[in-house]
């Protein structure tokens, strides 16, 4: 037996990886596990060389579990290691110093682990001891056994084994005794191990197969129940297969597997690149039931099969976490830190990649099936817009595919809706207005007095429709966006300086005062009375709101900083139309229910009337019939 301690520069390198490595501890299995892969890769390697004497066999990675003892085991047949390789890869790990060891990393357990080669010392964050016992694959190898106890020093001593490979026993530490549950190791093999390109096992489960010697009236063998080898991971999954070999079905059959509770999703794109970086991957489109059910972190990062994370901000782009699916780069390091992936050039080279991908993609759909496109477009319009409001280069390419939709359901490229209003809807000052709404029910009143004119009205009732005509302001000269409740329609679009007729001062200011004052109150809500000549045809109250303050309101809900103008009261207009022969009759005699009935048709017409004030509206209408 051999006695020794392991080469670090500190005595308390065992605390440390227990303290700052904790509340990620669960990853020890992942370590453990892929040393085992990477082991028997090595080993198939070397037989395709033809370096092996003698078959290769069965080279299932074992992990198995021993309540009575209190140990976890991960079993391989791959290449083994010598007393002399134990020295070189296990007791031998440099660091340049304690103190800048624990100040540079003791906020990120994942660099820890990864900027030192600790895999194996992982094991240690749930064990208080640790043998590898192991016998190298090369001919008249000794199997030996080194064990350690969490403290610098180790034994290591030879041992019977007859069978090449490696066993990792983990003495399970007692605060950490889940790890000796079925179901816990279960799950965590599920979720780190799924996918490892050699077979893992772990225990035994049930199987339902013909049984030929038992057979029903018809001949035909009956089913029978039996154990067999319960196999945790799939070794070929579908995105380190060709495109050319897979059909539709084959990738919704993958997404039911990633995402098992999901509804099917609306397309998908495969990834595969081996120049200038390695990438393989497929990210779906999910399909969206309402805004709420936006969520991040639903694309997965492996690297070479292993699962490394599920939190991709740096390495996808911002806009594109809210699609789903796998991407799978040897390129990007197993553990990796925050401030690591945000200045490698690796990560952006694919970052970059990625945006080109997802455009290119996009454009083919658009251009080869735009029916089909258009047909999805209420679906793919969040990822859409989040990737031209965040990312300048995705806009640059998106702008062509990008679509309008109006209220009569038609959809037009921004280039092609451009052209279509040109004419009619241009200011005296050249500027063209949009003209939209958020809710075609609500705002019907509206657009129909802007489809009298002859205008073309916008549905933008999406979730981040508000940014999205900022932005568009700005990237599109002497462009103006005006909902169609705005203002009264012929200030929407002002085509001349020509004003018409309107009340003397003190007419004006008594019947604005009447109105005012029979102004039921609504919370947070303030009006502006306005009297203003509109034409006998238009309503005879008005309610508009200006657009300034709406936006204001609105991106105040979207951006925390300007959170404060959520909270200002909602400032609406009252326009009195005094061409309307009501409203005439006021300015002589006003009298007091017929003003009310007024404000209130026009309030009711806004969704604005409610409680007390819609109960006296009710009756106040039967008592007028």
């Amino acid at each position: 037996m051999t006695n020794g301690n392991i080469g670090v520069t500190t005595e308390n390198i065992f605390p440390v990886i227990k303290k700052f490595l904790y509340s990620d501890h669960e990853i020890f299995i992942r370590e453990i596990v892929s040393n085992a892969v990477d082991a028997t890769q090595k080993l198939k390697t070397l037989a395709s060389k033809g370096e092996l004497k003698g078959e290769a066999g069965d080279l299932t990675v074992n992990v198995s579990i021993n309540k009575e003892a209190g140990t976890l085991t991960v079993s391989d047949r791959g290449i083994g290691m010598t007393e002399e390789e134990i020295d070189k890869y296990i007791n031998q790990i440099a660091f340049s110093g304690a103190n800048d060891f624990l100040d540079k990393y003791k906020e990120d357990a994942n660099a820890i682990i990864g900027h030192f080669g600790l895999g194996f010392y992982s094991s240690f964050m749930v064990s208080k001891k640790v043998e590898i016992i192991t016998k190298s694959w090369q001919e008249g190898a000794k199997a030996v056994k080194w064990s350690c106890d969490g403290s610098p020093s180790f034994t290591i001593e030879e041992v019977d084994k007859a069978d090449r490979g490696t066993d990792i026993v983990m003495y399970i530490d007692d605060d950490c005794k889940d790890f000796l549950e079925e179901y816990k190791i279960g799950e965590l093999l599920r979720k780190y191990c799924r996918f490892l390109p050699v077979p893992v096992k772990f225990g035994m489960r049930k199987d339902w197969v013909d049984d030929p010697d038992n057979k029903d009236e018809k001949g035909n063998p009956k089913r029978k129940e039996i154990e067999v080898d319960n196999i945790i991971n799939d070794t070929t999954p579908l995105w380190t297969k060709k495109p050319a070999d897979l059909k539709d079905e084959d990738y919704k059959e993958f997404y039911r597997k990633l995402y098992p509770m999901s509804d099917e999703p609306l397309f998908w794109i495969h990834l595969n690149v081996d120049y200038p970086f390695n990438l393989t991957g497929i990210l779906y489109f999910p399909k969206v039931k309402s805004q709420f059910d936006l969520q991040k972190n639903k694309i997965q990062l492996y690297c070479n099969q292993v699962f490394v994370t599920d939190s991709v901000e740096g390495i996808v782009p911002e806009f594109l976490t809210l699609l789903h699916g796998v991407i799978d780069s040897p390129d990007i390091p197993l553990n990796v830190s925050r401030s690591y992936l945000q200045s490698d050039q690796n990560v952006k080279k694919i970052s970059t990649y990625i945006t080109k991908k997802v455009s290119d993609r996009l454009a083919s759909i658009f251009k080869q099936d735009r029916k089909q496109f258009e047909e999805k477009w209420d679906d793919i319009k969040i990822f859409i817009d989040y990737g031209m409001l965040s990312d300048e280069s995705f806009y640059d390419k998106a702008k062509s595919f990008a679509l309008l939709k109006d209220t009569e359901g038609k959809h037009y490229t921004y280039e092609e809706y451009q052209t279509l209003i040109k004419d009619n809807q241009t200011d005296k000052d050249g500027n063209l207005i949009y003209l939209y709404a958020q809710n075609r029910d609500e705002q019907y009143t509206y657009i129909e007095a802007a489809h009298a004119k002859g205008y073309s009205v916008l549905i933008m009732d999406g979730q981040l429709d508000p940014a999205m005509l900022g932005m568009l302001e700005q990237k599109m000269e002497k462009t103006r966006f005006t909902r169609v409740d705005g203002d009264v329609i012929d200030k929407l679009i002002v085509k001349s300086d020509e004003k018409k007729e309107e009340l003397p001062e003190e007419e004006k200011k008594s019947l604005t005062e009447t109105f005012k004052n029979a102004l039921p109150t609504i919370e947070k809500t303030e009006f502006m009375v306005d009297a203003q000549p509109l034409g006998e045809g238009a309503a005879p109250v008005i309610i508009t709101q200006s657009e300034y303050m709406r936006r204001m309101k609105e991106m105040g809900r979207l951006q925390p900083g300007m959170a404060f103008y959520g909270e200002m009261p909602t400032m609406m207009n009252l326009v009195l139309n005094t061409d309307h022969p009501l409203i005439k009759q006021s300015i002589k005699d006003a009298k007091p229910e017929v003003v009310s009935q007024l404000i209130d048709l026009a309030l009711l017409g806004n969704g604005l009337l409610r409680g007390e004030a819609l109960t006296k509206f009710i009756k106040r209408s039967v008592d007028l019939i």
